[in-house]
């Protein structure tokens, strides 16, 4: 059989359909601007810039001019946060408030937003406020959780001694219950000392009186 071409050859392509171009009248996808906080400063983050900018996650802290973004919480998480805040609401006296999840400016690269506070009535100032004074603040709570652990357990209170919080509680998990470590601040050495450890019931008469059952996260 004579030679030929075969008769299912490909014809060439159009310009319009070489691979890179563009097709006619099609436009190129804008992209999204980068947010501010994507790429920090090289002197870092500052207290102010948390509130202004824009698209940042909720409750996202600063700690040492670097952001620090919110893990999904988990159930003892929230359990232990709930059951802190309706007992100590109904214990705290007339002038003092508990607020939840809200930062403190401590200073001009550092501002931590503690799980729960127990802050003076005259420093809420209205529904637009945003962060507190470590002078306004009399009690600082930190729940542990595992991606949180040296920043609760180590810088974290190492910050709120240095500001002058008085009182510190740190909250573990404990085989599903909480453990309540306690801690004063010493005010010549501006150094929490630890008070107490308690795991199935928080007794307290400082800052003020409080009766907390613990094993009560069980119902919640």
């Amino acid at each position: 059989m004579p030679d030929r071409e075969d008769d299912m050859s490909i014809a060439p392509l159009t310009e319009t359909e070489r691979p890179g171009t563009e097709t006619a009248g099609a436009e190129s996808p804008e992209l999204e601007p980068v947010p501010d906080w994507i790429i920090p400063p090289s002197d870092g983050f500052t207290a102010e810039d948390l509130d202004r900018l824009r698209g940042i996650p909720s409750h996202t802290e600063l700690i040492d001019g670097t952001l620090v973004f919110v893990s999904p919480q988990t159930n003892f998480h929230m359990s232990t946060l709930f059951l802190l805040e309706s007992e100590l609401r109904r214990a705290v006296p007339s002038d003092l408030r508990v607020k939840r999840e809200m930062t403190v400016t401590l200073g001009e690269r550092q501002r931590p937003e503690p799980d729960v506070l127990v802050v003076r009535a005259d420093a809420v100032k209205g529904p637009k406020q945003t962060t507190y004074q470590p002078a306004d603040v009399v009690l600082a709570v930190e729940v542990v959780s595992a991606e949180s652990e040296i920043r609760d357990r180590e810088r974290k209170p190492q910050l709120y001694a240095a500001a002058g919080i008085p009182h510190f509680w740190r909250i573990e998990e404990k085989d599903g219950c909480p453990t309540v470590y306690v801690y004063e601040l010493d005010p010549a050495t501006k150094a929490y000392v630890a008070t107490g450890i308690h795991h199935d019931r928080l007794k307290l008469t400082v800052p003020f009186d409080v009766d907390i059952d613990l094993a009560e996260i069980d119902d919640l």
